[in-house]
């Protein structure tokens, strides 16, 4: 049974704020999004809320209209959050929450046409039974990715494909894909987990069980944990600590339940040897890096992101020591991936002819057992 993990960055659509040339641009964007949203949900608005919702619209271009900024639109659905007045600044007129329905919605944009045939490529040259996917827009874009592109593309199609929507607004959730004769036969989602601090998923930790046709039951942890965003920070360090945290405690609740074969994958946005990925990967962990084993098929780069440097492996599949002995190949797949800024660091597909053309910033990553 051949299992893999592969960021697709979506198929169709995206976020806008989330196609920029770089983080750093869309960090402000998102962060502004966030924190008026945060700012929306309050009970009472007092004069310093209004003016940082005032102040907050006016920097996203909404103080003239509802769909006036470039990235972001406010929805006004029952009520009124502001008024207009012709001349001078917007003026907030609800005091809280219970005076209006609405909130901020990001603005989408269509995935490059090529990008998304690239991205089928990789599914088929992968050709993974289980596929777990991270940054999928919603169980109806991977239906219709399946049928209309890697069905009519590349002649086959996978038979059970299951998300379920997580806690991220972009529209960037954690799926997984099976092929005949390995069906999901049962799942969990762990949107409301919740530790002192509040929630804990930034997406979800989906549990996918997967039977073979032999009858041999394989458990799916599909992950896809905070981003570091523009540089580590303190905040988003102890956010992926805390969601390891939490993944370590399921994997361990599951093994204690009879469960040998599980895999914990998918993208965590950390290096092996950083802290927040302590509990997954280090001392007292039982879980195994399937590019540590001798059967891997590395081509030099440690790194799964960009360009492969040892500061950017960020996707990882991890077993526990059952399957890890079951092992019979691994390796990384970087076709769909530009690679460098003329995209010269490495073989690319020849389909592939600028940046926006690749089907990730991610390399696919995939593991062979014998179940």
């Amino acid at each position: 049974m051949r299992i893999g993990a592969f960021n697709l960055e979506n198929l169709f659509d995206r976020a806008k704020a989330l196609n920029l040339g770089s983080w750093s641009e869309g960090k402000p964007i998102l962060d502004a999004y966030a924190r008026l949203n945060a700012l929306f949900a309050k009970a009472t608005y007092s004069p310093a809320d209004k003016k940082k919702i005032v102040d907050g619209l006016t920097a996203l271009g909404l103080d003239k209209r509802d769909g006036g900024g470039d990235y972001v639109i406010l929805r006004q659905n029952r009520g009124r959050l502001l008024k207009r007045p012709k001349s001078g600044a917007p003026e907030v007129v609800a005091n809280g929450r219970g005076e209006w329905i609405g909130w901020l919605e990001l603005k989408t944009e269509a995935v490059n046409e090529v990008a998304t045939r690239n991205t089928a490529r990789v599914v088929a040259d992968v050709g993974a039974d289980a596929l777990a996917v991270v940054e999928a827009e919603d169980r109806t874009a991977l239906r219709r990715f399946n049928d209309n592109v890697l069905a009519v593309q590349q002649g086959w199609r996978y038979d059970h494909i299951m998300l379920i929507d997580g806690n991220d607004e972009r529209g960037i959730d954690v799926g997984t894909l099976t092929r005949a004769g390995h069906a999901i036969v049962d799942l969990r989602s762990h949107v409301d987990d919740a530790d002192d601090k509040g929630q804990i998923f930034s997406r979800d930790c989906a549990e996918y069980e997967i039977e073979t046709a032999s009858g041999a039951r394989i458990l799916l942890l599909v992950n896809h944990l905070k981003s570091k965003g523009f540089g580590p920070s303190a905040s988003s360090n102890e956010k992926r600590r805390r969601q390891t945290t939490r993944v370590r405690q399921i994997y361990d609740e599951r093994r204690a339940a009879g469960m040998a074969a599980i895999a914990v994958l998918g993208d965590f946005n950390d290096t092996p040897d950083s802290d927040p990925l302590a509990p997954l990967l280090g001392q007292g962990s039982e879980l195994k890096d399937v590019s540590a084993h001798p059967a891997f098929q590395g081509d030099g780069r440690p790194g799964t992101f960009g360009n492969g440097t040892k500061s950017e492996k960020f996707d990882y599949i991890l077993l526990s020591p059952e399957l890890f002995a079951k092992v019979t190949q691994a390796g990384v797949f970087r076709k769909g991936v530009w690679g460098g800024k003329n995209g010269t660091l490495f073989e690319h597909y020849d389909t592939i002819t600028k940046a926006e053309e690749a089907a990730s910033d991610h390399a696919a990553i995939w593991v062979d057992v014998d179940v």
